[in-house]
């Protein structure tokens, strides 16, 4: 492998951001997490290091996944690595206030234990910069409940692989339209039998079929809100 031959250290600025794209591409943990350290060394804010090395590395893998190059086996090692970077990462953007472009509460829903698509979804939510609460499996209403009520988020996401808990979905809308604070959330709903017609039948803001299309909404949503803000 040539791979061997490539000495991170030894690397430009704009070599070493690529080839932590590439690193992150083939899921390389150990070498995002020396690749990150370099970086910090030569005097990189934190920030540029998420959003130029690992976001938009993600960014690429998400794409792949999306038309059907890469697979969720691949791209769990790619958050995996991610995830790597973030660790070092995340103390130093905590104590830089570095910009975030969310929050979200995740968890799948109760009588559920399903989780491979639900972590998919919280890591490719950090690496695009949202903080991510994962709340686990087999949430009762009064997870999401008490979760809201702590994290104050600005996305609630639930998901589901069995078509017997899906209605579950629509109980947990329904009580935050109960208690008057469904306007308060975006609300996101994922998992394989899902489809677009049950996210409005259980009144989501949207169905989102994997993880990319998950970022892609969320960050649309952001947006929207913001703006919608700054309007008024």
């Amino acid at each position: 492998m040539s791979d061997d031959e490539i000495i991170l250290s030894e690397l430009s600025d704009k070599e070493l951001v690529q080839q932590m794209h590439d690193d992150l591409y083939d899921g390389l943990k150990e070498e995002i997490e020396e690749a990150t350290r370099i970086l910090l060394d030569r005097g990189w804010a934190p920030y540029d290091i998420l959003t130029q090395a690992l976001v938009e590395g993600m960014r690429i893998v998400g794409i792949d996944f999306r038309d059907g190059i890469l697979f969720v086996p691949e791209v769990l090692l790619s958050a995996n690595a991610m995830k790597a970077g973030m660790t070092i990462l995340r103390p130093l953007l905590a104590s830089t206030g570095a910009p975030k472009q969310g929050k979200m509460v995740i968890g799948t829903v109760k009588g559920d234990i399903h989780d491979i698509g639900k972590n998919l979804v919280g890591m490719m939510m950090e690496g695009a910069g949202f903080d991510v609460i994962d709340l686990g499996i087999n949430n009762p209403v009064e997870n999401y409940l008490e979760a809201i009520e702590r994290e104050k988020p600005d996305i609630l996401g639930m998901s589901a692989l069995l078509t017997t808990t899906m209605p579950y979905m629509k109980v947990v809308i329904d009580t935050l339209k109960e208690k008057g604070i469904r306007e308060d959330y975006i609300v996101l709903v994922g998992g394989a039998p899902l489809n677009e017609e049950f996210g409005k039948a259980v009144g989501a803001d949207a169905y989102c079929r994997d993880a990319a299309v998950a970022v892609e909404t969320a960050k649309d949503f952001i947006r929207r809100k913001h703006n919608s803000l700054a309007a008024r």
